[in-house]
């Protein structure tokens, strides 16, 4: 059973560092969504704002117009925001407040751990509400250094790259393994950070809130267990930055602990600089393809595109352009599904065609 919850994604949501949000808007089996607060898009349908397709989900100005429209209290308030600072400002921290007085548990994915905040925690325990930080990681005792194990692994593994961070590869990941079960292809999804361990997914860890040492130990227990458990046919992992990526490291111990037998890039060609670093440049898409060979030792197998700024004549052009430039199957699975994928991914791995 699926408990009711509400979105905080002030002046965020549809945009990058609303992805939090985004990522449970297109899918969720952890929690009903019932809103999402947005003043600057109130009144819109958070599906249909999203992508073009209604869900029924109101987006609301405040906690006060979304309480009083729904007429009820929902269980979970999510802080549904993902920007490069961690750490909350002094009228985001009087919403989370303002959220535990209304009687809703809340749902944190920052870095920025709530429960280690005493005023919060005050709070909570004053209102007799519960804090969830997603994102905070095992105890030191509970974490697994990398072991060796993957290498005996039979299982197929694809990992979706990308060549920036916020570029879709979790929401990539989540319609194509969705995809491949209506082939009767038994596929698991494993999770490498916060929106997707908060969507639901059973096997997977935050891996940038990590100490590096443990990085591709846990990635590499997430698909053991996932093998061991499921006796899945393909293990879809999502990736996290980029290869290139100055900023990030959990792309490199994805591929690392993942060990994966095939790799599908994401990429969005109308973007010049990197997200939320606007002097650093994007890479060619050239240039993240062969990074990942090299240090995968496994061959990119298809491409997807983020179509951000992009026309819809744009994106068809961009498809027929990089299909006849790499010779690779080239999509945007939101608009035009994953069957070009499929039909890769059954010429790469046979064995998994039943």
């Amino acid at each position: 059973m699926t408990e009711k919850a509400l979105i905080f994604s002030e002046n965020e949501f549809g945009k990058i560092d609303g992805k939090v949000a985004n990522g449970l808007i297109r899918y969720s089996e952890r929690y009903e969504i019932v809103g999402v607060i947005d003043s600057t898009k109130a009144g819109l349908d958070a599906g249909e704002c999203l992508d073009g397709i209604k869900k029924g989900i109101p987006i609301f100005s405040s906690i006060d117009d979304a309480l009083e429209k729904l007429n009820y209290i929902p269980k979970y308030f999510i802080y549904g925001i993902a920007p490069l600072s961690p750490f909350l400002d002094k009228e985001q921290r009087q919403i989370i407040k303002t959220a535990m007085e209304k009687g809703m548990d809340i749902v944190n994915g920052l870095p920025e751990f709530f429960t280690d905040d005493k005023e919060f925690m005050q709070k909570a325990s004053e209102y007799n509400v519960k804090i969830f930080d997603f994102r905070k990681p095992p105890k030191r005792k509970d974490l697994h250094f990398f072991s060796g194990q993957i290498f005996e692994n039979k299982t197929p593994v694809i990992a979706i790259a990308g060549t920036d961070c916020a570029v879709g590869k979790m929401t990539t990941a989540r319609i194509l393994v969705e995809a491949l079960k209506k082939e009767n292809i038994n596929a698991v999804f494993i999770a490498t950070g916060q929106a997707g361990l908060l969507q639901g997914a059973k096997y997977g860890i935050a891996l940038d809130v990590l100490t590096s040492g443990f990085t591709t130990g846990e990635v590499e227990k997430a698909v053991i267990d996932a093998v061991n458990a499921e006796h899945p046919d393909i293990i879809i992992v999502e990736g996290q930055g980029g290869l290139s990526h100055p900023a990030f490291n959990s792309s490199i111990a994805i591929i690392k602990g993942a060990n994966p037998g095939a790799i599908i890039i994401q990429h969005p060609p109308k973007r010049k600089n990197r997200c939320d670093f606007p002097t650093i440049p994007m890479p060619s898409l050239e240039y993240e393809i062969k990074l990942n060979e090299l240090l995968s030792k496994s061959k990119v197998i298809a491409i997807i595109i983020n179509d951000e700024d992009m026309t819809d004549t744009e994106l068809k052009n961009t498809i027929a352009e990089y299909e006849d430039r790499y010779k690779l199957p080239t999509t945007n699975v939101l608009k035009y599904g994953c069957d070009k994928i499929i039909e890769k991914i059954g010429e790469v791995f046979p064995e998994i065609l039943k």
